[in-house]
């Protein structure tokens, strides 16, 4: 669960805030207890200044005019006058109102100044916000007290709440700009390496698919994805390349013996010889030709697939026939095990895998050998036997012999060798058949090939 990117946001998101509501705590609490001290001492003596100036306005002017006379000055928005008689009772404006005690202001303040006494109070976290200073008006001892006004108060407050919001959002936006670093450099390197993939350059290894949550996932995604481009673009590039020289070779051969041919002096035998070269490299440019289009139409996934229920064996046997001119021609002997099977399949597509894989045998089978056919029934598949006592393949190489244009003869042998894409179209055939295809030994030395298919 924790593994999910979701809930890591989500996490960091939370620990953005717990961290910074308690760094907001403890900062303050230091801040506080580093400059209370002296911010309360500066508080008092811009509450003391303030109050002796009330005190003089009042004591020059008396109570009714001096409340007038501060409302002409900054002093009256800044503080709430208080005057509590010798009784310690608060005594009510002159309109018959009570004043509001904002701040708790005990009896034995008020009595400290009865008494003659000043008491200094600017302490926030006690809840004092006042100056109590003596007051005599004709020989009636008053308690004058200045306490700051609510809105000045709030004021205050609101730039303390403001102080440790900014604290908050200064530690919680570390936490998270190391949160979405963690995020966005991930992306910023998969950005950068869709750029490089852009370019043809595929060598990618993102270092965080190392990761367990989806942006680990994205990582192994884009390794998976630039190595398998490479290896198509690798495989492309071959495939030109054995293109280019499968087309120019027979293209060769036909511009050299064609010139041959306009020489004077050359006997009929030598005519017909070079004649013959020429017709085989243009049926070997033809077969190509197809062949490479067929492979383009089973790549596409358009190529027409229309399976039918029809014999099996009557097929195979028609194939034999079919290729009698070349087996006979080198006298080969066949064995055939072909009982009544029915099959569902795209007969055409099939005709071409039972031609492909019985020319490859007539082909390297030599004079008087032997090919064998065998139809083997299981209970959910159909598996045919195709084998002949020629040159056979090495082990090493029956893993290749599928690719396209790869041939296992290295000799190049003109009389027997093709264009490497036969077996590339019988195993695209059995795959749309969803089949398998595989080779091993012949028990009488050669090749065997299984073909397997899925029963009706």
């Amino acid at each position: 669960m924790i593994k999910s990117l979701y809930v890591r946001v989500v996490l960091s998101y939370m620990v953005a805030v717990i961290i910074g509501l308690v760094t907001t705590y403890f900062l303050t609490l230091w801040l506080i207890d580093s400059f209370g001290e002296k911010y309360s001492e500066k508080l008092q003596n811009h509450l003391l200044k303030d109050s002796k100036a009330i005190q003089e306005l009042y004591n020059s002017s008396g109570m009714e005019k001096a409340k007038e006379e501060l409302k002409e000055t900054n002093l009256e928005k800044k503080y709430d006058i208080l005057l509590y008689d010798s009784a310690s009772r608060l005594m009510k404006d002159a309109d018959g109102k009570t004043p509001r005690e904002l701040y708790s202001i005990s009896n034995q303040a008020i009595r400290v100044v009865l008494d003659g006494g000043t008491y200094l109070g600017a302490d926030i976290s006690a809840d004092e916000l006042f100056v109590g200073l003596p007051y005599e008006r004709n020989g009636e001892r008053y308690a004058l007290f200045v306490q700051v006004s609510e809105k000045t108060a709030i004021s205050l407050i609101s730039k303390l709440l403001l102080f440790a919001l900014a604290i908050n959002l200064l530690a919680g936006g570390l936490i998270i700009l190391v949160a979405a670093r963690y995020i966005v450099k991930p992306l910023l390197g998969m950005k950068a390496a869709a750029e490089r993939m852009a370019k043809g350059e595929f060598n990618i290894e993102l270092k965080w698919a190392k990761r367990k949550d989806e942006l680990g996932q994205l990582a192994q995604s884009i390794n998976g994805m630039a190595n398998q481009v490479g290896q198509l673009e690798t495989m492309r590039q071959n495939f030109v390349s054995n293109v280019s020289h499968e087309i120019q070779s027979p293209l060769t051969s036909i511009s050299g013996f064609s010139k041959a041919l306009q020489q004077s002096g050359l006997s009929e035998e030598e005519k017909n010889r070079y004649l013959a070269i020429i017709q085989n490299e243009s049926e070997r440019l033809s077969r190509l030709s197809d062949n490479l289009l067929k492979l383009a139409s089973l790549d596409s996934q358009h190529h027409p697939f229309e399976p039918r229920v029809y014999d099996l064996d009557e097929q195979l046997r028609k194939a034999v026939v079919a290729c009698e001119p070349q087996w006979s021609a080198k006298a080969i002997e066949w064995k055939l095990h072909l009982p009544l099977t029915k099959i569902a399949a795209d007969e055409d597509q099939l005709n071409q895998v039972w031609f492909n894989l019985l020319g490859n045998a007539i082909k390297f089978t030599p004079e008087g050998g032997k090919i064998g056919i065998r139809i083997v029934q299981r209970s959910e598949l159909i598996e045919v036997f195709i084998s002949d006592t020629g040159i056979g393949i090495p082990v090493a190489e029956r893993s290749k012999v599928f690719e396209r244009f790869y041939k296992v003869d290295p000799s190049h042998n003109k009389m027997k060798a093709g264009n490497g894409l036969g077996l590339a179209i019988v195993q695209k055939i059995v795959a749309r058949h969803q089949g398998s295809v595989v080779l091993g030994d012949s028990p009488g030395g050669g090749t065997t090939v299984c073909v397997t298919l899925p029963q009706n």
